[in-house]
C-alpha cells in the first residue's frame, strides 16, 4: 500500500512538474486592447472629432484593437501612426493609413465601430 501511495504521489509531483516548466517555457503573445486615452498635444494617438444628437466629442485611442464608437457622426480623423479602419452605418469598412488627417465637410461617415491596425 505504501508503494501504491509513493507510487501515485511521484506521479503527481511530475505532472505538476511538467505543467509548471511548459508555462514558464511557453512563450506569451502579445495582448492588444484599444484605449480610449486622454487626447495630449505631441503625441500621436488616433483622434476623432464627432458629433450626435447636439452633442460634440474628440476623443483619442492607442493600441491595436477593435472598439464600438456608438453611431455617432465623425467630422475629421487624424490618425497619428495608427492604421485606421472605420465601420460605417451602411455596412462599408474604409481603412485610412497612419499620418493622415481628413475632414468630412459636406457628408460626414455615421460610424459604428473602428479598428486600430
Amino acid at each position: 500500500m505504501i508503494s501504491k501511495t509513493r507510487k501515485a504521489a511521484r506521479s503527481i509531483a511530475v505532472a505538476f512538474a511538467a505543467t509548471a516548466a511548459i508555462t514558464f517555457v511557453m512563450p506569451t503573445g502579445n495582448a492588444f486592447a484599444i484605449d480610449h486615452v486622454e487626447c495630449r498635444g505631441g503625441e500621436n494617438f488616433l483622434k476623432i472629432w464627432s458629433h450626435s444628437g447636439g452633442s460634440q466629442s474628440v476623443d483619442c485611442y492607442a493600441n491595436k484593437g477593435r472598439t464600438n464608437f456608438g453611431g455617432w457622426w465623425v467630422d475629421r480623423i487624424s490618425t497619428g501612426n495608427n492604421d485606421l479602419i472605420y465601420y460605417d452605418a451602411n455596412g462599408d469598412s474604409v481603412k485610412i493609413n497612419r499620418w493622415t488627417d481628413i475632414t468630412f465637410p459636406n457628408r460626414p461617415p455615421k460610424v459604428n465601430s473602428i479598428e486600430i491596425l
